[in-house]
């Protein structure tokens, strides 16, 4: 018999080889492996207690992985679902492994299902030996824990006094050096069940497990088929909406950028920011993409959310870029020494951002604020109050300079994309003024509406470029640029629109990517070079659908489409190579597919109607 080798550890896999599982209230990543290794807990906020995908030695993770190296797997969620199946085969058997976080079908039944995650192993071919392995490190690795023995399964209890957690098993644990380990030899028909949650989780379960899988399989169906979209892009535009869905907060109402936070934006492991919060610019996009697609509950739920945060702005009207999902401060920004990614960039928790000027976050507020009353309810007495006190403070400040959409560290400026959302805040307000009959200083606010429209097209205008620019008297390119005819500030066949629409495909654009500004400039004062921006590249189809260059979107689109990984989610950039870059999945980039897919149903509709 020859020596026993020294097990070599497999190569780290891409970001995207992951499925995502959720409850409202937190997620989890699961990987082609059979690991969940990144989880917030309790909330989609808190501190990690795995989080393996951004430090393998460190971070911690709850594996279910083939002893055969080498098995072939695939990963699909359950047909409109948010329940994850991964399959293991081999030439000895098939596995599957079904997972998720269970939701209660109804409010009165809120209480029984615990905030956990559950897996489920079933063997339904042949036989297979599995290893199991659970190593939570808690507070984003920063704390120890002791792990004892409990009914039918492991406790690990925090160093820091935190509260603990339990994982429960259908087949016995072993524990060595705090780690809950175990070893599955599985025939056909077998099945092991696993949940990982509060401590307490006995009583609850009762080893209801198939019950509760059906419960929350009937939960996502029936919010699934609540869905008002036919369109031809129905699986991607539903899988979208199932993501956004996971990203929101029940309880809250609000909905996070991302459920992760240090996954690099350059490939050379830099630019590593927490999307863990809830951005007041992405308040349109989600109410545009939740009402478009039927979800008036969940609009009018991050309506409200969006209404205390305009309520509860200071006195003289202005925002936060950015606030934590029960709507508190977002946290401060600081490096971690614990969880070391790979490559040049320190992993951050908190988001510098918090503190930054941007000015477009009012438009992002007015048009959802004018959107939901459209669509969902009428504006009130004190709403209406707090909105002109937010559109006195934007006639005072757009003509001044700020770090903008692209959260720019190195310094503030003026910007168009910003200019373009002042525009957008008046607009929005006097259109719902003039619709609702609402007292306010019309003369005062339509005067500001045109002094804006007029500064954009006089002080943004490059004629050598036939270009719209980022600042005035530049050469400089900007992405945000293509949410000008979105927001309907032009025409989309306007000549200088088109112009500006040229440029952005000769100077930002590889392929379908869509780069935010110049690629390996140094405009924000950032090391690394970043991928193409998803949520641009699906805005630049739909501006060239607006265009009335339908077959041209609609490429770009399926192009797109294509950079999804296996289960449908998007990174939030792409470099040229196609490899996801950035946290993931982002909210923004599905908000764009939906927007994008919506508009090019009804234009390629239009443009293709067969002859009669």
């Amino acid at each position: 018999m020859g020596h026993a080798s020294q097990q070599v550890p497999p190569p780290a896999l891409p970001v995207d080889a992951r499925g995502m599982i959720g409850n409202m209230k937190t997620s989890a990543l699961v990987s082609l492996r059979g690991s969940i290794d990144f989880m917030c807990y309790p909330r989609i906020d808190s501190p990690t207690v795995f989080a393996a995908l951004l430090d393998g030695e460190r971070g911690g993770e709850f594996a279910i992985t083939p002893r055969e190296s080498h098995a072939n797997v695939k990963q699909m969620y359950l047909p409109e679902t948010n329940v994850l199946l991964t399959r293991f085969m081999t030439g000895d058997g098939v596995c599957e492994l079904l997972d998720l976080m269970p939701v209660p079908s109804s409010e009165a039944r809120a209480e029984a299902v615990p905030n956990c995650v559950m897996r489920i192993v079933r063997l339904v071919y042949g036989t297979m030996t599995l290893d199991v392995r659970c190593n939570p490190r808690f507070d984003y690795a920063r704390a120890g824990h002791q792990a004892h023995a409990v009914e039918k399964g492991v406790e690990f209890q925090p160093d820091d006094g935190s509260d603990p957690v339990q994982l429960l098993s259908s087949l016995p644990l072993s524990i060595d050096k705090n780690i809950a380990h175990a070893t599955l030899e599985l025939k056909e028909g077998d099945s092991v069940h696993f949940a990982f949650g509060p401590a307490g989780l006995l009583p609850k379960l009762k080893d209801n497990f198939d019950d509760i899988l059906s419960e929350t399989m009937e939960y996502w169906k029936s919010w699934s088929s609540r869905s008002t979209y036919r369109g031809r892009y129905r699986e991607v535009v539903m899988r979208s909406a199932l993501t956004l869905k996971m990203l929101s907060s029940d309880e809250f109402g609000a909905i996070v950028a991302a459920p992760t936070f240090g996954l690099p934006e350059a490939q050379d492991g830099s630019r590593r920011w927490d999307y863990r919060f809830t951005w007041i610019r992405d308040a349109a996009f989600s109410v545009y993409a939740l009402l478009r697609l039927g979800y008036t509950g969940e609009a009018e739920r991050f309506g409200k959310w969006i209404a205390e945060r305009s309520r509860d702005c200071s006195s003289n009207g202005s925002l936060r870029v950015m606030y934590s999902v029960d709507g508190e401060d977002a946290l401060e920004e600081g490096a971690l020494d614990s969880l070391v990614g790979e490559g040049e960039g320190r992993v951050v928790i908190g988001n510098e951002a918090r503190s930054q000027t941007q000015l477009d976050v009012y438009g992002a507020l007015l048009d959802s604020i004018y959107l939901y009353n459209k669509y969902g309810a009428a504006i009130s007495y004190e709403g209406w109050r707090h909105v002109t006190r937010t559109i006195d403070y934007v006639v005072e400040h757009w003509r001044e300079a700020d770090n903008g959409i692209w959260e720019f560290r190195n310094g503030t400026r003026p910007l168009l994309h910003s200019r373009l959302m002042c525009w957008v805040t008046v607009d929005r307000a006097l259109r719902l003024a003039e619709k609702r009959s609402l007292p306010a200083p019309l003369a005062t606010w339509f005067k500001t509406r045109d002094e804006i429209h007029a500064d954009i097209h006089e002080q943004f205008w490059n004629a050598d470029l036939n270009s719209f620019v980022q600042t005035p008297d530049s050469a400089t390119l900007d992405a945000s640029i293509l949410m000008m005819p979105l927001v309907r500030f032009i025409g989309p066949k306007d000549p200088r629109w088109i112009g500006t629409l040229d440029a952005i495909g000769r100077e930002l654009r590889v392929d379908p990517l869509i780069f935010r500004y110049t690629r390996g400039s140094t405009l924000d004062g950032l090391p690394g070079m970043e991928g193409g921006f998803s949520a641009c590249s699906f805005w630049y189809a739909e501006a060239l659908a607006r265009a009335g260059r339908v077959d041209e979107g609609r490429l770009v689109f399926e192009k797109m489409l294509a950079y999804a990984n296996h289960v449908g989610l998007f990174s939030e950039e792409v470099s040229t190579s196609g490899e996801a870059l950035g946290n993931f999945p982002q909210a923004l980039t599905h908000l764009a597919l939906i927007s994008a897919a919506y508009q090019l149903d009804r234009d390629i509709d239009r443009v293709h109607v067969p002859w009669t």
